[in-house]
């Protein structure tokens, strides 16, 4: 059944060429190569890593950045394609956004000649894979207090720590790993089969179950200089990465939301009670169709801003806290009230309801949770930090 639009205040017409033409082909390769596996990859606890190279060649890894075989599109072009990612699953879009902001990205923003020269083409292509290492088991919410630390040892660092929660870390080529180091806090690319980095899986998840999340170690890891970052000054870079994902979620969830509405909207059509008229007759479900719609319409309108600040260079990280914050609670409470529309045909994986659900309860948590990024935006508007 085809995908019906969700776009209230027509800001289709606002788009141009490109991001028409973007937004339609991500879809298709959804529609495609996703939609009709995704289940069965969730339930199973499978990635279809098999795509990875398709998105590769689609243009849909570091699509946000200039050079080395990237696509260099516009930042509402790039958010619509999180949008249409996360519309097949979180999984296809936490991994392109792990992959392009937060890999891709600081090689290119800090990484030097060489690491560009040799990362960026591979990653773009899919040929390689990358994972960012910053969340420890006992530092989420709090960076700054990471155990993960670099001794320099002549023209080596001498690497330990652990790092948690990690996407697509055992199946990652390159590691992007952070690490305290008597200078400030430094990033260094970490290359699979080093002596002394091993990874492991969390299994039994009941969310982004189609996504691999690993658990990273280091022991005595010995990385040479020239995979050290060397515009990276302080942690403040890492944030800066995190900024780059966090704007690509604002957009994604969107994804989520519009499917889990469209199955919601659908279902009460078709679905007959009390005298054999569609459910879509009670006012209790218009009522939440309603709410729904102009909630999904509410973060389009969010992103579709900030994508346009993005462009011009006037974006701020409260805006994006906000944005985050907003849209992925948003998507939740539009999932939620989709699976009660569906009763108990919301639990099956007949349709994608609870599979979204599951998995947003995942996406409010990574990248700075709901209450985290409140108090971002306390902070903006008040002038004074709450965090301790």
């Amino acid at each position: 059944m085809v995908f019906q639009e969700v776009d209230f205040l027509k800001l289709g017409h606002l788009l141009s060429q490109e991001e028409r033409l973007v937004k339609e082909s991500v879809r298709a390769f959804v529609e495609d190569n996703v939609i009709p596996t995704i289940e069965d990859d969730y339930m199973e606890g499978i990635f279809p890593v098999e795509l990875v190279r398709s998105m590769g060649q689609q243009g849909y890894l570091g699509a946000q950045l200039e050079g080395y075989g990237c696509a260099g599109l516009g930042s509402i072009a790039h958010g619509l394609m999180m949008q249409e990612l996360e519309r097949g699953d979180s999984s296809l879009r936490s991994f392109a956004s792990v992959q392009g902001a937060l890999v891709m990205y600081p090689i290119h923003a800090f990484g030097s000649d060489a690491q560009r020269d040799r990362w960026l083409p591979r990653l773009q292509s899919g040929e390689a894979i990358g994972c960012f290492g910053l969340t420890e088991p006992d530092f989420g919410s709090n960076p700054a207090g990471m155990r993960t630390h670099a001794v320099k040892e002549k023209n080596e660092f001498v690497l330990n720590g652990t790092k948690a929660w990690i996407t697509n870390g055992s199946v990652a080529d390159v590691a992007l790993v952070w690490a305290r180091f008597e200078e400030g806090v430094q990033g260094f690319l970490v290359e699979k089969g080093t002596p002394g980095f091993t990874s492991k899986d969390y299994h039994n998840k009941h969310s982004l179950r189609a996504s691999i999340t690993s658990e990273l170690s280091f022991d005595h890891c010995r990385i040479p200089d020239s995979n050290r970052l060397p515009e990276v000054q302080s942690l403040k870079n890492a944030l800066m990465c995190l900024n780059q994902a966090r704007y690509g979620i604002a957009w994604g969830v969107i994804g989520s939301a519009m499917t889990c509405y469209d199955s919601a909207r659908r279902w009460c059509l078709e679905r007959r009670q009390f005298a054999g008229k569609p459910i879509a007759s009670h006012q209790l479900i218009q009522n939440k169709l309603a709410h729904m719609l102009t909630e999904i319409t509410k973060a389009q309108l969010l992103a579709f801003r900030l994508g346009k600040l993005k462009d011009s260079g006037e974006l701020l990280h409260e805006q994006i806290s906000m944005a985050k914050r907003n849209n992925v609670a948003m998507a939740l409470e539009v999932a939620r009230m989709a699976r009660d529309i569906l009763g108990a045909n919301g639990i099956v994986s007949d349709y994608p309801v609870w599979r979204h659900m599951a998995n947003l309860e995942t996406v409010s948590t990574y990248e700075g949770t709901h209450d985290i990024h409140a108090l971002i935006l306390g902070e903006s508007i008040t002038g004074i930090a709450a965090f301790e």
